[in-house]
């Protein structure tokens, strides 16, 4: 079965946000995704609104109901109270808990589980009592599996930053070894497996050969980027090549 691709359309938000102009257009790059065959859509609204908007999350949630009901919609984010709120309200097919800083510029680090072990129950608790699927974001360390299964997260995303981020062989070999311990426990604790952050055409395929067992990988930097040399569909079409290759373990 091939990895699901989800587009995190973040960038394009932040790169409209920079105008006081609605283009380039969330809602329309997102159905180009999706026309290209993308299985979701992923957004990140953060309270200071510098790419995902509110408004952006229904605009989107609306969009794929009425045109894309077979696909999916993953709003992801620190679950304050304005968070839960807009979930709440919206109800997308999964919610994925990010430990997020206001200062952060971007997700850099999974949850301590054990330190927010009760806060983490009961959020994931409501959310899924509210037929949405959880996972949660975390580092790319095999105990957390464990952990995750505890609190009662459906699935785990590996922050695989790490990975993405590394330049030279040894680095990155060291960091992909890391992020399959952490899937392999995954499997091991009967957990849904997502991957996200820094993937790019040229190191998702390792990524997807040594997990046979993860499910979906939520991209929006790189592909991004990608779309400005290939077009949106093009950059969705590369990467769903790479989604449906081999599965093999290393």
């Amino acid at each position: 079965m091939p990895v699901s691709l989800s587009a995190n359309v973040n960038a394009i938000a932040e790169l409209r946000n920079r105008r006081d102009l609605p283009w380039p257009s969330v809602v329309g790059l997102s159905r180009l995704a999706l026309s290209a065959g993308a299985a979701g859509i992923t957004v990140h609204p953060r309270p200071d609104e510098r790419h995902i908007r509110p408004p952006d999350v229904t605009d989107v949630a609306e969009m794929i109901a009425a045109e894309f009901a077979n696909r999916e919609f993953n709003i992801e984010g620190n679950p304050d109270a304005r968070f839960i709120e807009l979930v709440e309200r919206v109800r997308p097919d999964q919610v994925t808990l990010v430990p997020d800083d206001i200062r952060q510029s971007t997700s850099d680090h999974g949850w301590d589980i054990a330190h927010h072990r009760g806060f983490l129950t009961d959020i994931i608790a409501r959310l899924k009592a509210g037929g949405m699927r959880v996972s949660i974001f975390v580092d790319p360390e095999p105990g957390v599996a464990a952990l995750a299964r505890e609190v009662g997260a459906d699935r785990i995303e590996i922050f695989t930053g790490p990975y993405g981020g590394a330049l030279e062989p040894a680095v990155q070999r060291r960091e992909l070894d890391r992020v399959v311990a952490t899937g392999r426990a995954a499997a091991a604790e009967g957990l849904g497996l997502n991957a996200g952050h820094d993937l790019t055409l040229d190191n998702l395929p390792p990524l997807v050969a040594a997990l046979p067992n993860l499910l979906e990988v939520s991209i929006g930097h790189c592909l991004t980027a990608d779309a400005l040399i290939y077009g949106m569909q093009g950059a969705v079409a590369r990467y769903l090549e790479i989604c449906a290759g081999p599965r093999t373990t290393v």
